[in-house]
């Protein structure tokens, strides 16, 4: 029996429909980049049910001639090439006609359509591969399509598209994406009968960043261009203060398309360090334009990949480029005096353009004093006061330096930075070691059990209050804190989708949240060991972290986790004073954890070295 079938036109199409069309987003891809291509200076997208149940994309190009469209849903049936060569100097969006007979093979298709030419337009209905209607309608001049039911005859991959409001959220990402690379192009973005996105088509970019991120982000940009021989760089940067917690805001496009490319986020990161934090990412609207027979485009099937035949020269100017935008102007964030504490009139601004100023180093020597004076009343005792030519020289005491604990101890400064729970019930371990002092502002030495222990405060700090927020949620135990004003969010779409869809969990630790407007809501309670954070920033770097698991199952206790993680940015930092108190309390509760040893991103807490390793590295013993 023959086992070897060849398969008809309509299963073809359907396979090759599958390589194309993954989810409504790439519908819609494929329409709005044949729109442009088409000369379209207005397209209105507008979906309902995440893409699912319906698209209708509408563009006022040129049209398309009537006795093209039956070809144009034929496979392998394009414009813009001819020949094989032509692959290699590629200028439009799409090129490989596969689109329009991939989408016609899993969804039901009506496509209006004129050019200016003609005197009537044309409906062209084609469902499952099939013709339905062809017949002349009036129409004004450009092109609509409508999609319905996408995936209907092939429920295997229907099951397998995500929620409505993610796969909306897909599409919202494109259309942002398409709407930077092309501010020329007035976009209408509506989900549900509701405006997610509208561009004015202005031509100005720093204005299309305005409508889609808002103003905060508009406001902190820098402008950098670059050009040598056949290679342009031009776009807008973020200034480091806006920086984000993911790679989600770094946007690049290589001869007018997007794409994700490791060479160019390379580049940008490298050029940032030294100004944002270590896990932090810039704001980018990046455009490099290169010959097209140096590029490769082809290198992935939805194009979102690009090769360069040079690699290194595209990261050296580059990187070239974003160092010389952000070294051009100074980087120093301006803060808005409070009505209560005016400046004086006569006083100058510290950087001027006319007359630079020097530092005030009288400043920072009485700072430096007073910490230095700080740490040795918390490590020395009252047998410590020696004179000060004898300092030196003096060694460290035999007795213990902190003394026991009393009932009821008064310090003036115990609560300073009000940073532990004096709720949390401890042992009094702090008679079992010797504190002995700090290192660098940062780490403190202690002698216990014939060893001698480094502690990282910062790392201690995010350990403790790690455990006490995942101990907290699975006791279901919370306290919030409420806050006057409000706190307002103003969300992309795909922010306000994962705060909603993980609303429970942010009400779970401790969050006042409620809906304030479409992508907008009001933060009235946060948890109370968060409230002396910068919370607006922490709930936007949550939702960061969360976008990670953008198109993945994520359980609730995933979800708590990395809430609980984020937490750890209330911990203290290096270089942070501590008092007495402080710091003892820190290493009551650091110490009576079941794992102390490592802070939630797996960096040690605590090192030792015991006496006799001590006395090796001395040769006391072999």
């Amino acid at each position: 029996m023959k086992k070897i079938q060849t398969l008809d036109s309509v299963t073809i199409d359907k396979i090759a429909a599958g390589e194309v069309i993954e989810r409504p987003a790439s519908i819609v891809k494929e329409l709005t980049e044949n729109a442009i291509d088409a000369g379209a200076t207005s397209i209105n997208i507008e979906i309902v049910d995440g893409g699912i149940t319906s698209i209708r994309i509408s563009d006022n190009g040129e049209g398309i001639e009537k006795e093209d469209i039956r070809d144009a849903f034929l496979r392998h049936s394009t414009s813009k090439i001819k020949s094989a060569k032509d692959l290699f100097s590629i200028h439009t969006l799409g090129f490989r006609g596969e689109a329009l007979s991939s989408i016609a093979a899993i969804s039901m298709v009506e496509l209006r359509t004129k050019t200016k030419d003609s005197d009537f337009g044309i409906s062209y209905q084609i469902e499952g591969g099939k013709e339905k209607d062809f017949r002349e309608i009036g129409t004004p001049i450009g092109t609509t399509f409508l999609i319905q039911q996408v995936f209907y005859n092939t429920p295997a991959r229907r099951k397998f598209l995500k929620s409505p409001i993610t796969e909306a959220g897909h599409i919202n990402d494109y259309v942002t994406r398409l709407s930077l690379s092309h501010p020329e192009i007035s976009f209408h973005f509506i989900s549900n009968g509701q405006t997610k996105l509208h561009t004015s088509g202005s031509g100005k970019l720093k204005e299309v960043i305005f409508q889609v991120y808002g103003r905060e982000i508009a406001s902190e940009l820098l402008e950098v261009s670059f050009k040598e021989e056949d290679l342009t760089i031009k776009g807008l940067i973020g200034k480091p203060i806006i920086s984000r917690g993911n790679r989600s805001y770094e946007n690049f496009y290589v001869n007018g398309r997007y794409v994700k490319s490791q060479i160019l986020s390379k580049a940008t990161e490298d050029a940032y360090k030294g100004y944002t934090m270590q896990h932090r990412y810039p704001f980018v609207v990046l455009f490099l334009n290169e010959n097209p027979e140096k590029l490769d485009v082809n290198v992935h099937p939805t194009k979102m990949e690009v090769r360069f035949l040079n690699t290194q020269r595209v990261y050296n100017a580059l990187y070239e480029t974003l160092s010389e935008g952000l070294q051009e102007k100074p980087l120093i964030p301006s803060v808005t005096l409070e009505e209560s504490a005016p400046v004086p009139e006569k006083e100058t601004p510290l950087l001027t353009k006319e007359e630079p100023q020097k530092p005030n180093l009288t400043f920072f020597m009485e700072e430096m004093k007073k910490r230095v004076a700080s740490f040795h009343e918390v490590s020395r005792g009252p047998q410590d006061q020696v004179k000060e030519e004898k300092k030196p020289y003096i060694l460290p005491p035999k007795e213990p330096i902190i003394e026991p604990k009393k009932e009821q101890e008064t310090t003036e400064d115990a609560t300073q930075l009000n940073l532990f729970d004096e709720e949390i019930i401890v042992r009094d371990i702090a008679k079992e070691y010797r504190l002995i002092g700090q290192l660098f502002e940062t780490y403190w030495l202690i002698e216990y059990n014939k060893s001698l222990y480094i502690i990282d405060q910062h790392a201690a700090h995010e350990k403790v209050l790690y455990e006490k927020m995942i101990k907290d949620l699975k006791n279901k135990q919370h306290s919030s804190q409420m806050i006057s004003p409000p706190i307002v969010l103003e969300l992309t779409m795909n922010e306000a989708r994962l705060l909603k869809e993980h609303l429970a969990v942010f009400t779970k630790i401790g969050y006042e949240i409620n809906e304030f407007g479409e992508d907008t809501f009001s933060v009235s309670g946060v948890p109370a060991n968060l409230y002396n954070l910068a919370k607006k920033e922490l709930l936007i770097d949550m939702l960061d972290h969360l976008s990670e698991e953008f198109d993945k199952k994520v359980n609730e206790s995933i979800i708590e986790e990395k809430i609980a993680s984020m937490s750890c940015k209330a911990a203290v930092k290096g270089n942070m004073h501590l008092t007495k108190d402080e710091v003892t309390h820190l290493i009551d509760q650091l110490l009576q954890l079941e794992n102390p040893y490592h802070c939630p991103h797996g960096r040690p807490t605590i090192i030792a070295m015991t006496k006799k390793e001590l006395e090796k590295k001395f040769k006391r013993i072999v």
